[in-house]
């Protein structure tokens, strides 16, 4: 497939060029031109009547598949060019969908990607009926009126069968992500800008094999593997990469992927170092905005610079240092900034960093516990550390334990034979042990 680029700048659109391009090649186009424009936006055709005839004359000449707009267009823009042009015209989104519907594997992806596509196209069939009232065209895809009107039908009870299998998919996950919490498991989210590296994270945190390549899009299928912080046991999920300007259809789309970043403990928000500062910058704030429409910046997110094997340290560190910055300049929420290679395994800094972040958890408070029977307490301090941390072990006839607990898993320690005889988490007063005895008795 042949495809001209076409660009339109304007103070509040900016799209990148590189971005744009790379965009193509990840949908398998071969790129014959970029044309470019700075111009705020034509009502009619985008693009201004001028530059439309540069455009059909190098149609003319380079004869594309598709002419692709890096901005997003009203199917009124489409038909209209289309119309000009005489060949397929699609936006920025319908070629994200492009690269989704290859990149689709499990079973929730495809339909994640099959209800975006659909409510992507219900406002170009409602434009083809309005055009067909008009005697203006024939009507979506070549059909007649009532085909047209048959097909929006078929679209909309599509989307609902769809819908009603993603919520089955959502309610699944729910159990097994609470079953998670039950067990101990801290759950950490991988966020971030598409092709940041964020499988390769996975994959260096867990030592696995998720599938890892350099292109956009890879991950549409949400992955979740166990690893270990120390002695804690913790879930690492990775999730759909971010794009400047993440369309709402998108976004609900793919609600029940995007939620684990929403249940998560910890957001893990991955940024490629390697690149440009104003690159950088630019895809920190996008991938926020996205985090904000999802509600989730009330979570402590850790800003992981990846790829810091290709740059020198100085950069890294300047960079790492301009992140905090413009967080801070612009009052978004960072809990801070650390520097790993996923690639090269450098992760110290980052596991560092989480370990000691995972204790500041609403979920975790310091409690006393009490031992009677010694033989039970090394097993009983093993599981301290796997939900927590010991701070301090007295040993006696009866041992007495302080530690820091999840507070989900006090009940597991009563089960095994402890007993909790004091709380300093915030809301439990000297009642604790007896209301937690209650909801675990019998």
């Amino acid at each position: 497939m042949r495809a001209i680029g076409v660009i339109r700048k304007s103070r509040r659109e900016r799209p990148s060029r590189e971005e744009f391009e790379e965009l193509l090649r990840s949908a398998g186009y071969e790129v014959l031109a970029i044309v470019e424009q700075n111009r705020e936006e034509h009502p009619k055709y985008n693009i201004g009547r001028g530059k439309l005839e540069e455009l059909k004359r190098l149609v003319e000449e380079l004869k594309p598949d598709k002419v692709v707009f890096a901005n997003r267009l009203t199917p009124s823009q489409a038909y209209n060019l289309w119309k000009e042009l005489k060949v397929d015209v699609i936006d920025r989104w319908q070629l994200v969908l492009e690269i989704f519907e290859k990149r689709a594997h499990s079973r929730e992806a495809k339909l994640q990607v099959e209800l975006a596509s659909l409510q992507y196209e219900v406002p170009f069939v409602k434009e083809a009926i309005r055009r067909i009232k008009l005697g203006d065209r024939a009507g979506f895809k070549g059909m007649g009126e009532y085909q047209t009107r048959q097909y929006l039908k078929h679209i909309r009870y599509r989307m609902g069968r769809i819908k009603k299998e993603l919520e089955k998919v959502r309610a699944d996950r729910d159990v097994k992500r609470k079953r998670r919490e039950e067990l101990g498991f801290v759950l950490i989210a991988l966020a971030g800008y598409t092709n940041a590296g964020k499988s390769t994270l996975l994959n260096a945190l867990a030592g696995e094999s998720v599938e890892a390549r350099n292109q956009m899009f890879t991950t549409l299928d949400t992955t979740t593997r166990r690893f270990r912080l120390g002695t804690k046991r913790a879930l690492a999920t990775d999730t759909v990469g971010f794009i400047d300007g993440l369309p709402p259809f998108i976004v609900e789309a793919f609600h029940s992927t995007l939620e684990e970043i929403v249940k998560a403990d910890v957001i893990l928000l991955v940024l490629d170092a390697s690149e440009p500062w104003m690159e950088i910058r630019r895809k920190f704030l996008a991938s926020m905005r996205v985090l904000r429409e999802l509600k989730a910046l009330e979570k402590p997110i850790l800003v992981v610079l990846n790829k810091i094997d290709l740059i020198e340290r100085e950069d890294a560190e300047t960079k790492a240092e301009l992140i905090d910055k413009v967080a801070e300049e612009m009052g978004l929420p960072i809990s801070g900034v650390v520097k790993a290679s996923a690639k090269e395994g450098q992760l110290d800094e980052l596991r560092s960093a989480l370990e000691g972040l995972i204790l500041t958890l609403p979920k975790y408070g310091t409690f006393e516990v009490e031992v009677d029977d010694s033989p039970l307490v090394p097993e009983i301090l093993a599981f301290i550390n796997s939900v927590g941390e010991v701070l301090d072990v007295n040993y006696g006839k009866t041992t007495r334990i302080k530690a820091y607990i999840q507070t989900g898993m006090v009940g597991e320690l009563i089960k095994k034979g402890a007993r909790i005889t004091r709380s300093n988490h915030p809301g439990k007063g000297e009642d604790f042990e007896k209301d937690v005895g209650d909801a675990y008795s019998g």
